[in-house]
């Protein structure tokens, strides 16, 4: 993180701590993975964050409050150094997220140690191929027969699918029509009603899955909260993280600026520095701009947030203008390194791959647009 940033009035000493330590522990341990093999490199980058402490900044334990701006602060860094550490990160507290807040203490005492130590892998199960941002269209369904429910359906686009040790998973169970029809279970990876249906592969490698649900018995044990009341679960997991979204995408513009600078005041052409040209200095003052506008509403959002302010309109402003805002900066900076920009392996190239999804996961750029004009209205009404 920019080192003035952490001087601003949203962040505690705890919190400038926190970014300063991660960042140190992160240039040491942390390199670019070009592995094939991404499934092995999540899994080491999940057993690392879990050994160092990290994770415990994303694994709410029972009692104590999430601290939005702690998570905001580890995705920033994170994802300045590694796109797949910043993943793994989130991961684990997305996947856990709705039993550190609805789980029964059984529940929590069962995963939530293991997540926050690195030593269980979560998912989060909630898109289907006909369901993304529309959750009330959602079709896999649980019916219940005796004491357990029993899962038919599929879920796509699934974080972590194929090597999470768990998934939690929500279902239509029909006690009200639409959104208020819906619960969530937690189903363990070895059950053997849940399939790897297929592995999908996208621009920015990470574990990524189709799954299938066959006949599927859990326990109703297993459900988090109460019946019906799947939808409320995801949407206050989500509204945990939704602003670390933006975070991320804040600590991969900051690191698009970075490597744009030094490319800029290094490379000579025509005798003169690609930074002494004043086309190269309005494209610089623009990315650095765009991140310092960002920054700023990621904080104020995690700030309130975190004095117990409802902040859906803040949220949505922050990761629809810290997304759309980072994939400008990002581009620019591919633009300034020429055919390097584009070459595999460079950094700018892989940012580019990298911040592509952040504007469709977890609400959609144009959904960001739909919530914040929805607040404006209702303030105006009022």
């Amino acid at each position: 993180m920019q080192a003035d940033a952490l001087d601003w009035p949203f962040f505690e000493d705890h919190h400038r701590q926190l970014a300063r330590e991660l960042d140190d522990w992160a240039t040491r341990e942390l390199q670019a993975h070009h592995d094939a093999d991404v499934d092995a490199a999540c899994r080491t980058l999940v057993r690392q964050l879990g050994e160092g402490g990290w994770l415990r900044h994303a694994v709410a334990q029972p009692g104590q409050a999430v601290d939005t701006r702690a998570i905001c602060l580890v995705r920033e860094t994170l994802a300045r150094h590694s796109g797949l550490a910043d993943f793994a990160f989130a991961m684990q507290g997305l996947g856990s997220g709705a039993i550190s807040l609805q789980g029964t203490a059984g529940q929590q005492a069962r995963y939530l140690e293991r997540v926050a130590s690195g030593k269980a892998i979560a998912a989060f199960a909630l898109s289907e191929p006909q369901a993304g941002s529309d959750v009330a269209a959602m079709q896999c369904a649980a019916r219940i027969q005796g004491d357990h429910a029993v899962i038919d359906g599929e879920k796509t686009w699934i974080s972590n699918g194929g090597i999470a040790d768990f998934y939690v998973v929500f279902c239509r169970t029909g006690e009200a029509p639409g959104a208020r029809g819906l619960s969530a279970f937690i189903v363990d990876a070895d059950n053997p009603g849940l399939h790897i249906a297929e592995r999908i592969e996208v621009i920015a490698p990470h574990p990524l899955a189709r799954l299938r649900f066959e006949n599927c018995r859990v326990p109703l044990t297993q459900r988090i909260g109460a019946p019906g009341e799947g939808f409320k679960v995801a949407m206050r997991t989500l509204d945990v993280f939704r602003t670390s979204v933006a975070a991320a995408a804040l600590g991969f513009a900051r690191r698009a600026l970075h490597e744009g600078l030094s490319h800029a005041t290094s490379r000579r052409m025509f005798n003169q520095a690609l930074a002494d040209f004043q086309l190269t200095q309005a494209k610089l003052a623009d990315m650095a701009t765009t991140v310092d506008s960002s920054a700023l509403l990621v904080y104020r959002a995690a700030w309130l947030r975190d004095q117990g302010r409802t902040v859906t309109r803040e949220a949505a402003m922050a990761k629809l203008a810290a997304t759309e805002g980072a994939q400008r900066v990002i581009d620019q900076a591919v633009q300034m390194f020429g055919g390097l920009g584009v070459t595999r392996g460079q950094v700018v190239e892989s940012l580019y791959r990298e911040i592509r999804a952040l504007r469709i996961y977890e609400g959609a750029s144009e959904v960001q647009q739909l919530i914040i004009a929805r607040e404006l209205l209702k303030e105006n009404k009022a």
